[in-house]
């Protein structure tokens, strides 16, 4: 068997110098499964030691080079042979030699790169990891550790609110109103509806958040959407004038920030999707994309308290333009 090369074999183990220390993040496997991976951010150091642990202690492991790689890759399922590499960064630990004895070799990517949140979708999957191998002539020995990545991003200087109106030329007409157009993850949608006219019976009305998931390019165009909230407005039939508050909280769901054309493979957007139905089952539908993203653990104070302010002076207005505009068209529909 020696002859052959398998004589000899090892166990290699991937160990990060802060493994005690570092924060870790749930992150959804292919099967649905959730798993704790260590958790990392763009520009960070990713160091520590791997170890290769001989199996038959006196016997030799011969070797063409033992080396350490950091790789951030995109993968399509339905072109899974294909793995798009966005960030490959190698250290060579060891040049072609033998091993006598188990052996530890210390590594250090540093200030990396990682532009890119770790995302696994229903077609596609992005996903950071260091891949240790020991290089030989027949088979290499090698070991996987995944990491997941978060993207940070600062408050937007500009957020506009949103406002639409669905109508039913003689029939309905809703006006409908949300605080702001970009929300971080653990945010609260704030908004409200106005009934300005209603002339069809109206039983059920619900906001849904809607993720789309866009992958490929060209004709090989893939979009798969999930419902990932639906919220229930109002069960039973609204009156003309009437104003109806929208208050949604998003930390209790799992969605990962707006992904936009991510190396030109994919995307993921978010959509407020309100859902009317009337007693004859009809459902009418406005959508309007909103943009998610992921704010850091420290945050100015000045910040988050103007972003408080903005939410109670939007929640607790009464627009006087607005009122008048609406009174005018009560009298026009009267």
């Amino acid at each position: 068997m020696s002859f052959f090369g398998f004589g000899q074999s090892a166990d290699i183990d991937i160990v990060l110098s802060d493994a005690e220390t570092r924060k870790k993040a749930e992150h959804k496997s292919e099967d649905g499964r959730k798993d704790k991976y260590f958790l990392f951010y763009d520009g960070e150091t990713v160091s520590g030691k791997v170890n290769v642990t001989l199996k038959y202690p006196g016997k030799r492991l011969e070797h063409n080079g033992v080396k350490i790689e950091f790789i951030g890759q995109i993968e399509l399922y339905y072109d899974r042979g294909n793995h798009h590499e966005f960030v490959s960064l190698v250290k060579d630990l060891a040049r072609p030699g033998e091993l006598t004895q188990s052996q530890t070799f210390d590594f250090e990517f540093t200030h990396v790169e990682k532009p890119y949140e770790s995302y696994t979708g229903q077609n596609v999957k992005l996903r950071y990891f260091l891949r240790a191998t020991v290089s030989r002539r027949m088979n290499d020995i090698s070991k996987e550790l995944d990491i997941v990545v978060h993207t940070l991003s600062t408050y937007p200087e500009l957020n506009s609110s949103i406002k639409m109106e669905v109508g039913i030329e003689d029939c309905l007409h809703i006006e409908f109103e949300y605080n702001k157009s970009k929300y971080h993850l653990k945010d609260v949608i704030v908004g409200k509806i106005y009934f300005l006219l209603v002339r069809i019976k109206i039983k059920h009305m619900e906001i849904d958040i809607i993720k789309r998931e866009t992958t490929g390019t060209g004709p090989n165009v893939y979009h798969e959407n999930d419902t990932i909230a639906k919220y229930e407005i109002m069960d039973g039939a609204p009156v003309r004038g009437e104003s109806i508050p929208i208050r949604l909280f998003l930390a209790g769901y799992e969605m990962t920030p707006t992904m936009r054309d991510i190396n030109k493979k994919f995307s993921v957007r978010y959509y407020l999707n309100l859902v009317l139905i009337d007693e004859e089952e009809r459902r009418y539908f406005k959508q309007q994309e909103i943009t998610l993203w992921r704010k850091g653990d420290i945050v100015r104070k000045s910040m988050s308290h103007q972003a408080a302010i903005a939410s109670q002076r939007f929640e607790g207005s009464s627009n006087p333009e607005r009122s008048k505009s609406q009174h005018a068209e009560d009298e026009d529909t009267s």
